[in-house]
């Protein structure tokens, strides 16, 4: 359907319009076409009313991350706007005048291309419309009112909350829920109804709940709704003074902060006050107590959702009751299976599916409850436990999250050897320039270190020549064991002596293992009363090691105290072969200031100065300033031009799309692509003085928890949102307009490896 939304709450705002941006996601996740028109601010209380005398005025709003705050405004739409980015965001209408008066402007002069509305929806309203006193006054309803009164079906949705914390989790299920009950009223459409109003409720579980037909409470105020205040009180804001009454006590109408008690005037003559809106919504509440089933506030109090059907006169539409049974037969398009040892990705991976597929997308705990093995089914699941064999029968049906092999790329031994034969046979690679070639060996014992370095000559070599240098012309180097991930087992020396009093440290074991995850392990989470030290390594991980010439200097911004940083970046690979960078971008600090290592005063020790990993810090993530967005780095470095980070994201790009390149077509044997699986890699980039961006390392299941709280839904959810659009939906035929890359996912490699599903 072509549905218009409108709503008198304004745009996506979490304190005046929590709800409207995930509404519209699930409509467009269902497969509609949607249309948007809204007041430009705070229209709420209005009714139907038009402002006259004054001419309307549009502008336009591009939406941003779902529950965030982050969408902007401008004066003209997309195709005007020399600034306007692509072509294919979304972007709504904002309207300086009423909701009845954007759902006017929405019907007959906007949107002529998109085809003829089939449905108005006006809301989610931000908090209940039950009863003749809320109804009569809603903007809401009486867009709804006045698109009905242009001859289009109309539905006026609201959202009952009881709390101002906005669960996404909540919103998501309410969302799909009224979408789902929208569909069933537009198909079941009842003759002599011009509109519906209908009251979500917003509570978990409210999907299984029951939706009746409902009559309109008809309740009266119990006094003024308005306040008296002296006259030389300032003009009060209209969105605050919404979020007060939004605020007050049920049952006693008091609003917080405030004195709901009237001003005595003296009767003998006029005031000199002025008055400020302040209806008791206690009228409303206890009128909805004492009465009986049937009625739309009841419903709602007891945790169901209402419809009441109405006529264009606000008359109830007789004849209309019992229970709505929303369709649960319907077989959705494929199935899904969410299991992450990890909470913050198994709701952050559960709420992209719910917002991008809904309905579509039903979830289980194991194929065995498919209803055949061929039926489509999505595998989102720790690398042990993904059924890799159901996937390599059913591979135009089952998609799975990972690679089977794909060594090449994230053992860091593999890697130097992926990018050495690459460059070998491509001198012109950029992989040449942004990557320092490693030494790899291998070591059972530190009394075997010098057979070990007969075969990295380049090491050996350097280290002898280390010995007539002065300390700050030594070149230094990075270890890292070839099989550790979260920074464990790194350090760094430049002389064999050093090397050797390393290797002495650890006892040694051998073990090998594909999953690659970065996340930590049972045992690493676990207590642990003794005194290993936690920049160690476990003896599983010992035996292959890199050696890495260490960067230096490296790129310093002052408004981090000179802390050294990398560029947490990551990419999606899709099928045989796409490969997408995530423009979202993180920078990691280091915990203390940098200086060179030969200035150390704790030489090599304190790695705190180095590692830039926020495994290693206490407090991690949440430590204040430890992890940034990329893109709210310094725009004005010291020796770089002030596009800097753009380059560095070019740079990045080029260096990823080859690297997969470089391990599909060099490497076959130690990656693997298949046509029905994707992986989301942790790539690791460190920027020089001179602004260049080398690559460190990849990691496959990254440690998404680094990204913290604060940033996990703008970076964290929008990256499973897209990875939704751009690999799952085009697997099972759900829309291929994301195979290209969007916004927030760059195409950088596009790849015929010849393997077909």
């Amino acid at each position: 359907m072509h549905i218009l939304v409108t709503n008198d709450d304004g745009p996506p705002s979490n304190e005046s319009s929590p709800y409207i941006h995930s509404l519209i996601h699930s409509l467009q996740s269902a497969g509609h076409v949607v249309s948007v028109v809204l007041p430009h601010e705070q229209r709420s209380w209005i009714g139907k009313a038009h402002f006259i005398g004054s001419a309307v005025e549009l502008s336009y709003f591009r939406p941003g991350t779902l529950h965030q705050d982050d969408g902007t405004t401008h004066p003209l739409p997309r195709d005007h706007d020399n600034d306007a980015g692509s072509k294919t965001e979304d972007e709504w209408v904002l309207v300086n005048s009423t909701p009845a008066t954007c759902m006017q402007i929405g019907l007959y002069h906007l949107f002529q291309e998109r085809g003829p509305v089939d449905l108005v929806v006006s809301g989610p309203n931000y908090g209940r419309n039950t009863t003749a006193l809320f109804a009569l006054s809603s903007g809401t309803i009486g867009a709804a009112m006045e698109s009905a009164l242009c001859g289009k079906r109309s539905i006026a949705l609201s959202y009952a909350f009881k709390s101002r914390n906005h669960d996404p989790v909540v919103i998501a299920e309410a969302s799909h829920h009224s979408v789902k009950l929208i569909e069933y009223l537009a198909k079941n459409w009842t003759e002599g109804v011009d509109l519906y109003n209908v009251n979500v409720p917003l509570d978990a579980g409210v999907s299984q709940n029951k939706i009746l037909y409902t009559d309109m409470l008809d309740n009266r105020w119990q006094g003024s709704c308005f306040k008296a205040v002296d006259a030389s009180v300032s003009e009060v804001d209209p969105a605050a003074r919404e979020k007060a009454l939004r605020d007050q006590d049920p049952k006693t109408g008091q609003m917080q902060g405030a004195d709901s008690a009237s001003v005595p005037v003296d009767q003998a003559r006029l005031p000199a006050k002025h008055f400020l809106w302040a209806p008791s919504f206690s009228s409303v509440f206890n009128s909805v107590e004492q009465s009986g089933p049937g009625n739309d506030g009841w419903t709602v109090k007891e945790g169901m959702t209402s419809v009441t059907p109405l006529r264009a006169n606000f008359m109830r539409n007789p004849g209309i009751q019992g229970e709505i049974k929303l369709p649960d037969n319907e077989q959705p398009t494929l199935y899904s299976i969410v299991d992450s040892d990890d909470p913050y990705v198994q709701r952050l991976m559960e709420q992209a599916l719910q917002d991008r597929l809904g309905g579509r997308c039903k979830a289980l705990s194991s194929l065995s409850d498919l209803p055949s093995p061929s039926t489509p089914v999505f595998q989102y699941r720790e690398y042990e436990r993904l059924e890799f064999e159901h996937a390599m029968f059913n591979s135009s049906s089952s998609l799975t999250n990972a690679y089977i092999i794909r060594k090449a790329l994230i053992r860091k031994h593999y890697l130097t050897n992926t990018v050495s034969n690459w460059v070998t046979k491509h001198p012109n690679s950029v992989l040449r320039t942004n990557v320092k070639l490693a030494c790899d060996f291998e070591l059972d014992y530190a009394e075997f270190l010098d057979d070990a370095l007969l075969e990295a000559y380049e090491l050996r070599d350097s280290l002898e020549k280390n010995e007539e240098r002065a300390d700050s012309e030594k070149e230094w180097w990075i270890l890292k064991p070839g099989m550790s991930d979260r920074g464990q087992g790194i350090r760094l020396f430049n002389c064999e002596d050093q090397l050797r009093e390393i290797f002495e440290e650890w006892e040694v074991d051998e073990s090998d293992d594909e999953s690659g995850s970065e996340r930590p392990t049972t045992e690493e989470n676990g207590d642990n009363d003794g005194d290993d030290d936690e920049q160690g390594v476990v003896t599983s991980q010992l035996r292959h090691f890199i050696a890495q010439p260490y960067i230096d200097p490296p790129l310093l911004l002052p408004s981090s105290s000179n802390r050294k940083f990398h560029i947490r970046t990551y990419v999606l690979a899709v099928g045989s072969l796409k490969v997408y960078v995530f423009k979202e971008m993180l920078a990691l600090f280091a915990a203390k200031p940098y200086c060179p290592p030969w200035e150390d005063e704790d030489e090599v020790t304190d790695l705190a100065r180095h590692l830039t990993n926020t495994c290693f810090q206490e407090g991690g993530s949440s430590n204040e300033g430890s992890v940034r967005r990329f893109w709210q780095l310094d725009s004005h470095v010291p020796g770089l031009s002030h596009d800097w980070k753009e380059k560095v994201f070019d740079q990045i790009c080029a260096v990823t799309g080859e690297a997969f390149e470089a391990a599909a077509r060099g490497m076959m044997v130690h990656f693997q692509t298949l046509p029905n699986a994707f992986e989301l890699f942790g790539l690791d980039f460190l920027v020089d003085k001179n602004g260049t961006a080398w690559l460190l390392e990849m990691n496959a299941y990254p440690d998404f928890g680094q990204t913290g709280e604060d940033l996990k839904e703008v970076v964290v959810g929008r990256l499973f949102e897209e990875t939704v659009d751009v690999a799952v939906k085009p697997f099972f035929n759900l829309g291929n307009d994301a195979v290209n890359g969007t916004d927030s996912l760059k195409l950088v490699a596009d790849l015929d490896l010849g393997r077909k599903s």
